[in-house]
């Protein structure tokens, strides 16, 4: 059944540039809708950029600029850092514009006429040295419920609870860095107790559908038990945004009309392509037509899209979230970021050195559908992509392009030999359960079972030995078969890699010289297809860019306090001392390495010898002769392994070959040895620190 939905990334704020916490759920709903297409569906992808509030008002008076400058240029910075990573908006527009303001108007007034809105004289901090009421995000104290320092004037960062900035304890201007005195303003509220009952239905029906995960479902709630507060909808002037129409030198909140940036983006969009923008935006004909609207958002912003955002739209009329996927902060190399702190790496930063595809994979291979935090660990980045995108899935096409064009002159066979059907058809089932796990969000168990099979081919193929079969020319019809059926199982992984990676499997597309629009389109194999010649399609990342780029946002980087200096390790014992055979020295010399193990193999005359043939990344393929055959009388399982072994341990000439090296196995001997292994991730040619 053909679903039509409505999708959404949370607005990104027009002060400031793009950074790569904001790429997480925009990488997150890009992925999301790109595989719901594949899948058959309707997805409509829109955006904007969040554009009113005093920060932008006063980061362009220092500036010398008018806010309207201001959003523009920023929306066009932004709407290039989307695009060079790959995020496919159908339409991206901004909150300052006319739809957006007809929209917040008509919303207010709904509420406003049916009792919902009430004003009332409220006591706020004003900066006396500035002459301007603040904005919470520029008051700062001590939280008034868990004590946290230096906490903004609606949220604390470290217990999560809102409150007025009034409540905070030690207040002080961001701005100026005066003691804000207080003030009486008449301002405007939207009685969100009013909508209770509304919002415990829509919040039971959002979690029966699955709609809302279980950790936001116990916040909300926490909040309905602490009762629903009515929600300041007006900021005093001076102030950037929509005047409320009804009380001049009154402003909406930039939380009232920024979500309702969503509706009138796509709006926009609906109009300049023909579309029924009523039914995926009026209550009622939404329901008639079944039309469904997701929103990808991070745990931050909870409050505002689970609370105020349904109650406003149901108190206008229109149609409420069905979805509301709240995903987790991410951290680099251990440290928090946060946009107003400066901690954070641009998306432009990272861009200017590195492939998009590259992070999109790794937040791929992390992401989940609950809201833990991801960590941007670099190693582990660096790891991650070379092992799984360039040593798994690249290496495939790469390993057997060759033999199509050189033997075949770059076609496929015109028949596929049964038993490999077979293995293709296995395949097709493994990888169509990631179907149902991209719609769930659970990517990175899909990237595991995209990557099992990738595993599998390459055993397969290392098995097969093509590069030895083509040396026979009675083999040469079975060297066909092997070839063509890698090629096939490649484009089958590139179709379900391609909502993640798509760049990538754009150009593995022009290699295969065939389009996967859907994921429907790959149930069958290519025979009697001709390839173009076959390109890279993804090199190595080079630490050496990581390294450049993290030179180029280190004060991004750093870190927010310096950790106390580790202390010194205590004496050692007498005892351990005198027990001790060698020294750190000694140790070092050995260079240990990890190996994937490509060949496994009976040596025949030997009755104790396993033939091994690793990869070693940068070091080669290396042959090792160990004898563990007791422990593995199956050797071939032991393909697609990552092992350690000694890299720099002589060379040793057998009679049944050189042995290049030592496999390490624990154990007591015989057939009590276990190979030691290292995490899929390390990259062949390791080093084993």
């Amino acid at each position: 059944m053909n679903r039509r939905i409505l999708a959404t990334c949370a607005l990104p704020y027009a002060n400031g540039p793009i950074h790569i916490g904001h790429m997480v759920e925009h990488v997150q709903g890009d992925i999301w809708v790109r595989a719901m297409r594949m899948a058959g569906n309707t997805v409509h992808f829109v955006c904007a950029d969040d554009a009113h509030g005093t920060p932008i008002m006063l980061r362009a008076e220092r500036e010398g600029i008018t806010p309207e400058q201001l959003i523009a240029e920023s929306n066009t910075q932004h709407q290039a850092d989307f695009r060079d990573f790959d995020i496919g908006y159908d339409h991206y527009s901004s909150t300052h514009g006319p739809t957006n303001h007809a929209l917040t108007v008509r919303i207010y007034e709904a509420l406003r006429d049916a009792g919902h809105v009430e004003s009332k004289s409220i006591r706020q901090f004003y900066d006396p040295d500035r002459d301007i009421f603040l904005p919470d995000r520029f008051i700062k104290g001590e939280c008034p419920n868990c004590h946290a320092k230096d906490q903004y004037g609606d949220s604390c960062e470290v217990c999560g609870k809102t409150y007025a900035p009034t409540d905070l304890i030690e207040p002080y201007s961001v701005i100026s860095g005066a003691r804000p005195v207080e003030r009486d303003s008449v301002h405007y509220f939207v009685r969100l107790g009013d909508f209770e009952p509304m919002l415990r239905e829509w919040l039971a029906e959002r979690r029966e559908a699955g709609g809302l995960q279980g950790e936001v479902v116990n916040k909300l709630e926490e909040w309905f038990t602490d009762g629903l507060r009515s929600w300041d909808i007006s900021r005093d002037k001076p102030y950037f945004g929509f005047e409320l129409p009804d009380a001049p030198g009154k402003f909406f909140y930039v939380w009232l009309d920024a979500p309702v940036g969503y509706l009138a983006s796509f709006s926009d969009y609906a109009d300049a392509n023909g579309l029924d923008k009523n039914a995926f935006i009026e209550r009622d004909a939404a329901a008639e037509a079944g039309t469904e609207m997701v929103h990808f958002i991070g745990k931050d912003i909870t409050y505002f899209h689970t609370l105020f955002w349904p109650a406003m739209l149901h108190g206008a009329g229109l149609r409420t979230p069905t979805a509301v996927n709240v995903h987790g902060f991410l951290t680099v190399n251990g440290a928090k970021m946060s946009k107003s702190r400066g901690t954070f790496i641009n998306a432009r930063t990272y861009l200017d050195h590195l492939d998009p595809d590259y992070l999109r994979y790794y937040l791929a291979a992390l992401l989940g559908p609950t809201l833990t935090d991801l960590d941007l660990d670099f190693k582990a980045f660096e790891d991650r992509v070379n092992s799984h995108l360039v040593g798994k899935w690249v290496n495939i096409a790469s390993r057997c392009a060759g033999f199509v064009h050189k033997l075949f002159d770059g076609k496929l066979v015109a028949t596929i030999d049964p038993e490999l059907r077979r293995r293709y058809d296995d395949a097709v089932t493994r990888l169509g359960a990631c179907a149902g796990l991209y719609e769930k969000r659970e990517y990175a168990h899909a990237m595991r079972t995209i990557m099992s099979v990738a595993d599998d081919t390459n055993a397969w193929i290392a098995e097969q030995a093509p590069w030895k079969m083509a040396k026979d020319d009675s083999l040469r019809e079975q060297t066909h078969q092997v070839c063509s059926m890698a090629i096939n199982l490649f484009r089958l992984l590139s179709a379900w890699l391609k909502p993640v990676v798509p760049a990538t499997v754009a150009r593995a597309e022009a290699f295969l010289a065939t389009e996967t629009a859907a994921f429907a389109d790959v149930r069958e194999p290519l025979t009697d297809h001709a390839l173009a010649p076959f390109q890279p399609l993804m090199t190595r990342i080079d630490a050496k860019k990581i390294e450049a780029m993290i030179e180029d946002a280190k004060e991004s980087l750093a870190p927010a306090a310096a950790s106390a200096p580790a202390p010194a390790p205590a004496p050692a014992k007498a005892e351990e001392k005198e027990s001790a055979t060698i020294g750190i020295d000694d140790f070092a010399k050995l260079d240990l390495r990890v190996g994937k193990v490509v060949v496994c193999e009976h040596v025949e005359g030997a009755d104790k010898l396993l033939r091994f043939e690793l990869d070693a990344g940068d070091l080669g393929t290396r042959q090792i002769f160990s004898g563990i055959k007791a422990a593995y009388p199956e050797p071939e399982k032991l393909i697609g392994r990552n092992v350690v072994f000694i890299a720099n341990l002589a060379p040793r000439k057998m009679r049944f070959g050189m042995s290049e090296g030592m496999i390490l196995s624990a154990g007591e001997g015989g057939a009590d040895l276990n190979v030691i292994e290292v995490d899929a991730a390390a990259k062949p040619g390791a080093s084993v620190r």
